[in-house]
């Protein structure tokens, strides 16, 4: 292609130093350039004098050739950059918050990724990927050997006062057993069978009511009970920070949320999420306890 350039601009301009300044380079490479294209088609393009050079009959005939070259590649240039900046439609957790999923956008555009971010719950997620509707989807999986993993314990609005709670100290004493039972509040986001059973199950172990844990309808609705009651919200540490919460583990047990990427219509939605693995995992919390987060 840079010879079929430089047999354009010499033809153009009847010199090959006119040529070279034309195709910005030097004269010696243009004559070279110019030798390998004849050399590589058999036959002399250009009659070469002292002052100036002319298309030989052959020459004629291989520049409409030359030019239609120089046009596809130029389309192909131009095709490849219009590739590069589609954005791909990526579904991630509807909890992700806006800071977050912003530098996640600008780290895909550090590495040539343009992405469409498309927030959803984990049901809507796995369905866009399903349907091919998004070229990936960050969806819920089981934790262990999952891509990405995030503490989820409990946030107040009081102080705890203490390094972990205890489900078994929200269980009504024999006192209080006409006062208000204290909720552990479930959003969208952990209504998935590896969290929501498991809290459901421990409750059940301890001596908690069914009804002591529930899930919201939405993050605003769980959130809204949490702040304004002495209930629990079940979150993860990143999500209690945005909200003003004071979030501390489960001490009865190491519940976590598992992430995994699933391939929709991209080609390169595995490539994704090796690329953006270290931001993807802070735009979902993982990681964020000393020695724990991503495997």
């Amino acid at each position: 292609m840079a010879a079929c350039r430089a047999f354009l601009a010499v033809s153009g301009q009847g010199s090959f130093t006119a040529g070279a300044v034309v195709a910005r380079i030097p004269q010696s490479v243009a004559s070279r350039r110019v030798a390998a294209l004849e050399e590589h088609l058999g036959g002399r393009v250009f009659a070469r004098s002292s002052r100036t050079v002319r298309l030989t009959p052959f020459g004629r005939d291989m520049l409409p050739w030359a030019r239609r070259v120089v046009d596809v590649a130029e389309a192909m240039a131009q095709d490849a950059t219009r590739a590069r900046q589609r954005p791909m439609r990526l579904a991630v957790p509807a909890v992700c918050g806006t800071l977050a999923l912003a530098r996640l956008a600008a780290a895909g555009r550090d590495e040539q990724v343009h992405l469409d971010l498309v927030p959803a719950g984990p049901v809507e997620r796995a369905e866009l990927a399903r349907a091919l509707q998004v070229g990936a989807a960050i969806v819920a999986a089981p934790p262990d050997g999952a891509a990405w993993q995030v503490p989820v314990g409990l946030a107040t609005v009081a102080n705890p006062g203490r390094s972990a709670v205890h489900l078994e100290s929200l269980r009504a004493g024999r006192a209080a057993r006409a006062a208000r039972r204290r909720r552990i509040w479930l959003q969208p986001e952990d209504d998935v069978a590896h969290v929501r059973d498991e809290l459901t199950r421990l409750g059940a172990a301890v001596g908690l009511q069914p009804a002591q844990v529930a899930t919201a309808p939405s993050l605003v609705a769980a959130a809204s009970e949490t702040l304004t009651t002495d209930d629990l919200l079940a979150c993860a540490r990143i999500q209690a920070l945005e909200l003003g919460l004071h979030w501390r583990p489960i001490g009865e047990i190491d519940l976590r949320r598992g992430y995994d990427m699933a391939a929709g219509s991209r080609e390169d939605a595995a490539t994704v999420g090796q690329l953006l693995a270290a931001e993807i995992g802070r735009c979902l919390g993982a990681g964020d306890e000393p020695g724990k987060g991503r495997p």
